[in-house]
Formats: structure tokens, C-alpha cells, sequence
């Protein structure tokens, strides 16, 4: 894959447009472009078929025209709940493969295949269900035929799971079974432990097993329970194995390295560039490594956020890299927070779609005053709190010693009032990493006691991005608004000329929909954004960067199609921890019950015997 130049960090100049204009002369097909239809129809059928085998498995009407009861005399209820569970079965994990399907994946294909092979047996040995068979054989037909459209590989982890699964339920599902056939009365002899987990094995499958219960109703409550387990485990074991892959993010010491040294030579073109830096974020580069990419895995989504690092000339590598990643996993490819030059190199190179997600506030040392009109709240607010005898202070990262920046992590932790660190595209998750001495921390006092922090993060080499803002809620109200004017006042003492504070989403929304004479459309935006206000912080974050008269800079969305922004936008959600799905913490959960029940203590006892009790 060749390098194509681009434009630097300002607006293109007119030989660098008519050179990004020019069309990349040498670039691999897209695959997630070729022959679209095939996934698509090849998901909905097999979602149909899927449909079909669930509604007739489970409805025993639809069973009564089988030739099979010819023979249920042969074979009381077995070959019956045989068929029946086959077809449950069967319709289960085609409709979960279906989306496999649809995302291109190769595991999926290859399962799809073995399920229509055997649900055409099975409907050929019913007459009414020729049309079935024909309809599963046209589908399997195309999946053979068209094979290679199913690209997409899995994550190998993920296996390995599923077995783990697997496993651990089917031993659980025995447990119960035995516990079942222990505790009920009624047996009509006295049963092995081997027959008794035989009927239990049986069950999981459908049929009826050696034990026999006096009573029908609990025989059928037995078969109920043991065949309900049984389905539990093959989902949950199926959707281990298909679900999409979505590797942790680690960042490498390698990569920080090569990271922070492209920062070094480009880290002024954008503002977020130092927030590729966050730990839990994976790194992809361009074939010639004077460009990367940071991202994370997301519900199927391959979010990237910012700009590229590195040289503009070779963002077009690091994106094609980026988008081959992405289409060889099947994930959707999108983009969060990236300025006008990125958000037009990624729509030429990936052939995406740009909308502008809002601005980012940047204001500039040298124009900044509190005189006017204008700047009347702030001035009055940071008069009265400098009035209360609040101080600031202001040192870069690596001059605070370790055992006082340790203690300012502490006192701003308990600041919080929820535990989940939020934050992605413009959050480095982290204060005095062993790398980041060139941050700035920004304190404020109140006579000796802190009551406020801010951290800002390097923009190349005369700038600082806002990246974390806290404050003691007892103390004086617009503390906020007094650290960031101080810093501003400060900042030349720093080698500061600009400052990025808060991503105002969709500010021009809330601006022009609040302007006199603003249409109905734009008016019932504004009034949707200030209902949704109430959970996200969408219009305090307007108001409270406006208040600086900051300069307002677009920020981009990129994505492939409309029809893959909700998937986008849960992504993106849950990148920024406004979605917090819930965390079990089993080995949590696991310590607590064994210090209830003793085992901890037991567990002590045999490495080494009793702890001495302290004397004295």
C-alpha cells in the first residue's frame, strides 16, 4: 500500500488541495463494497428459514400431518421430541447466525451451511415441507457458491470461551438435573447414579432417559427443566462463539514511544492528538509508520477518534490500514471528533460520510480579556471567589514530587461522585503518568486546603488541551471558571499561546436555534438537544465554554451509512462511559461468599497455618 501526500495542519494551500484532489494511484478494492446483496439477502433468509423452524418446533399442532406418527408406537415420544428440538434447535442459531451473516462472517457462513444441510433432512422426510426444502437449498446453494464473500474472521479468544461455557453449564445443567431427580419422590425404582445422569444427558437433548417418575406431571416437569437447560446452554455457548470480536485495547510501550515522538514532530495539528496516548486504546500505522491511528472495539464498531497522528502525508496509509482492519473483522469503521482536514482525507480515501458532531472551544492567550460586556459573569464570578481567598497555582507534571501528586490524585478521586471514568476521544483516563511530566496541573486553594484540579495535556509545543476538571463541592461556586482564567493569565509562563477546553456537541444547533427568526426545524432540534440535556451534558457544556468567547471549531463524525449510526452512536456511548453496561465482578462476588462461608480462613490454614495475633 503506497503513501499518497496530504495537506499540513492549517487550511490547504492551493497546490496542497489540487494535490489531496488528485486520486490515489494505487489502492486495493473495498471489500465491503462487493456485491452487497449477497450478505444481506443471505442474512434474511437465513432469518426466515430460522423463523419458520422456531414456530413449527415449538407449536406441537403443526406436527400432527408428520408421517413420524406412524411410528410413535415403535418409539413412544422420543423420535417426536427428537424432531421437534431439532427444528427448535436449528431455527435458534440460524437466527443468530443470520447477523453473521449479514456481517460477512466466515465462522458464520461455515455454521450456516452444516444447519441448512440438516434442516433439509429433516423437512424431506415431511411431504408438506418440499417448499421448505427447496427455499433451504437455494440459500445453501448461494453460501456455497458465493463462499468468499464471507471474509470476516473471528477473534480466536472467543473459542475458547465458548468452550469454557459450554463446559462449565453442562456441568451446572447435571448438577441440576440430579438434584431434581434427588429431591422429588416418586421414582419407580430405585436408579444407578449412572442411569440418573444418563436421563439427565438425555434430556439436555430432547429424550426421555431410564428413569421413569410414578407421577406423568413430574416426568414432564423433569423433561421441561432438563430440555429448558439444555437451549440455555447451546445460546449462551452459540453466541460466545459468534458474538463479535472486541479485543481489549492495550497500548504497548513501543507504540507510546513512537506515539510521543510523532507528537513531537506533528503534535500541533490537532488538539487531541495527546489522547491517543490513553492506555486502554489499540494502535494501527501506515506501511511507511509516519502515521497512526488510536481505536477501540465496540459492539462491532472500530471507533477511532481525532485526527491522525503523524504526518498528513500519511494519513491516507494509516486510513487505508484502519479500513482493511475493519472489513477483515467486519467491524464498522467510524470516526469521533475530527477536524475539517481529517474529516475530508478520511470521506475521499474510505469513500465515508462526514457530519459535523459540534465545535471545540480554543481560546487564544493573546486575545483574551475580562474586559466588556461580554465577560461580565466571569469577571464577577472569579472577583467574588478570589474575594474568599482561593489561590491558584500552576507546575508542569514532572516538577510536582510523587508523593504530592500522589496525594492530589487521592483528593480529587474523592471528588468524584461516580466511579466511572468518563471519557474517550478528549480524556487520557490517567494524572502523572511516568511519560506525561510535560502535562500541566492547575490547583486551587482556600487557605492551604485544596478545592480544585485541573489537568491539560500537551498540544505540540505551545498549546494545552483540557482533559480533567474537578472540584470540591463545598467549595465556592465558579471555582471552575477562576482555575481555567488563571491558567489563561498564566499560561505565557508556561510557553502557552492556546488553550482547548470542553467539546460543545451540536453548538451551532443550540446557537442559531435560539437566534430570533430560527426556523421550525432548527427550533425543534434545539428543543430535542435541551430535552436530552437533561441526561447528557449537551447545552451546560455550550453555555459553559461560550463564556469565554472562545473560537469555535468544527468537530466531525465520520461513518460509512446512515443505517450504521445507531450501531455508531451505542458505540460511541459506551466509549464515553455514558453507557455503563453491568459488571457482575464474579471473582468479587466469589471473595465475598467465601469470606461469609469461611473458606478464605480455611484457605489460610493450608498455606501456612494461623496468623499470630497480635500482643500488646
Amino acid at each position: 500500500m503506497t503513501e499518497r501526500s496530504g495537506s499540513g495542519p492549517g487550511a490547504p494551500t492551493t497546490g496542497d488541495s489540487e494535490r489531496l484532489a488528485r486520486p490515489f494511484a494505487i489502492r486495493p478494492p473495498d471489500r465491503r463494497h462487493q456485491r452487497r446483496w449477497v450478505p444481506v439477502v443471505a442474512g434474511w433468509l437465513a432469518l426466515l428459514i430460522g423463523l419458520a423452524d422456531v414456530i413449527e418446533g415449538a407449536v406441537p399442532s403443526l406436527y400432527a400431518h408428520y408421517r413420524l406418527h406412524r411410528i410413535f408406537d415403535l418409539a413412544p415420544g422420543t423420535l417426536t421430541n427428537l424432531t421437534r428440538t431439532a427444528d427448535v434447535l436449528t431455527g435458534l442459531l440460524l437466527l443468530m447466525l443470520s447477523h453473521g451473516l449479514r456481517r460477512r462472517k466466515r465462522r458464520a457462513c461455515r455454521a450456516v451451511i452444516l444447519l441448512l444441510i440438516a434442516s433439509a433432512v429433516i423437512h424431506l422426510a415431511h411431504y408438506p415441507h418440499i417448499g421448505r426444502t427447496v427455499v433451504t437449498a437455494g440459500l445453501l446453494a448461494v453460501l456455497v457458491f458465493y463462499r468468499r464473500e464471507f471474509y470476516a474472521v473471528g477473534d480466536p479468544r472467543t473459542r475458547w470461551r465458548a468452550l469454557a461455557v459450554l463446559g462449565g453449564l453442562v456441568l451446572a445443567d447435571i448438577a441440576i438435573g440430579l438434584s431434581y431427580i434427588t429431591l422429588v419422590r416418586g421414582l419407580q425404582s430405585d436408579y444407578s447414579l449412572t442411569q440418573r445422569g444418563q436421563s439427565v444427558i438425555y434430556g439436555l437433548f430432547g429424550f426421555s432417559g431410564p428413569v421413569q417418575f410414578q407421577p406423568e406431571a413430574r416426568g414432564d416437569l423433569f423433561g421441561l427443566l432438563t430440555g429448558a437447560l439444555g437451549l440455555f446452554t447451546l445460546i449462551a455457548a452459540a453466541y460466545m462463539f459468534l458474538r463479535p470480536a472486541e479485543p481489549a485495547g492495550r497500548l504497548s510501550s513501543q507504540d507510546a514511544a513512537r506515539i510521543r515522538a510523532l507528537l513531537d514532530r506533528h503534535g500541533e495539528q490537532d488538539s487531541l492528538g495527546y489522547f491517543t496516548l490513553r492506555d486502554d486504546k489499540s494502535i494501527i500505522w501506515s506501511p511507511t509508520g509516519k502515521s497512526c491511528i488510536g481505536y477501540r472495539v465496540l459492539s462491532g464498531v472500530m471507533l477511532a477518534a481525532g485526527d491522525p497522528i503523524g504526518d498528513p502525508e500519511a494519513w491516507p496509509g494509516a486510513i487505508h490500514a484502519f479500513l482493511d482492519e475493519a472489513a477483515r473483522h467486519a467491524w464498522v469503521p467510524a470516526v469521533m471528533g475530527c477536524g475539517e482536514l481529517g474529516a475530508e482525507v478520511w470521506c475521499r480515501e474510505g469513500s465515508l460520510t462526514a457530519l459535523e458532531l459540534g465545535d471545540e472551544a480554543i481560546v487564544d492567550v493573546d486575545g483574551f480579556s475580562l474586559e466588556g460586556r461580554s465577560m461580565r459573569n466571569v469577571r464577577q464570578m472569579v472577583s467574588r471567589v478570589c474575594r474568599h481567598g482561593y489561590v491558584a497555582d500552576f507546575r508542569r507534571t514532572g516538577d510536582v514530587p510523587r508523593a504530592e501528586l500522589d496525594k492530589l490524585i487521592r483528593q480529587a478521586d474523592s471528588w468524584r461522585g461516580n466511579p466511572t471514568e468518563r471519557g474517550f476521544s478528549m480524556a487520557l483516563g490517567r494524572v502523572g503518568g511516568c511519560d506525561d511530566g510535560r502535562c500541566v496541573i492547575a490547583t486551587a486553594t482556600e487557605h492551604g486546603d485544596l478545592r480544585a484540579i485541573l489537568h491539560f495535556v500537551p498540544w505540540g509545543t505551545d498549546g494545552l488541551s483540557l482533559d480533567l476538571m474537578r472540584r470540591d463541592r463545598d467549595a465556592q461556586p465558579g471555582l471552575n471558571d477562576f482555575l481555567i482564567v488563571e491558567t489563561i493569565k498564566h499560561a505565557h509562563e508556561l510557553g502557552v499561546s492556546r488553550i482547548s477546553l470542553n467539546f460543545a456537541a451540536f453548538r451551532s444547533a443550540l446557537e442559531r436555534g435560539e437566534r430570533i427568526g430560527a426556523g421550525p426545524v432548527i427550533r425543534a432540534w434545539r428543543r430535542i438537544l435541551l430535552f436530552m440535556s437533561r441526561w447528557f451534558q449537551i447545552e451546560s457544556l455550550y453555555k459553559f465554554n461560550a463564556k469565554f468567547c472562545p473560537d469555535w471549531v468544527p468537530r466531525f463524525m465520520v461513518f460509512p451509512s446512515t443505517r450504521d449510526t445507531p450501531r455508531i452512536g451505542l458505540a460511541a456511548l459506551e466509549a464515553e462511559a455514558f453507557l455503563v453496561w453491568p459488571d457482575l465482578q464474579v471473582r468479587r462476588l466469589g471473595r465475598k461468599l467465601a469470606h461469609k462461608l469461611g473458606l478464605g480462613r480455611l484457605r489460610r490454614l493450608r498455606r501456612g497455618g494461623p496468623r499470630p495475633r497480635p500482643t500488646g
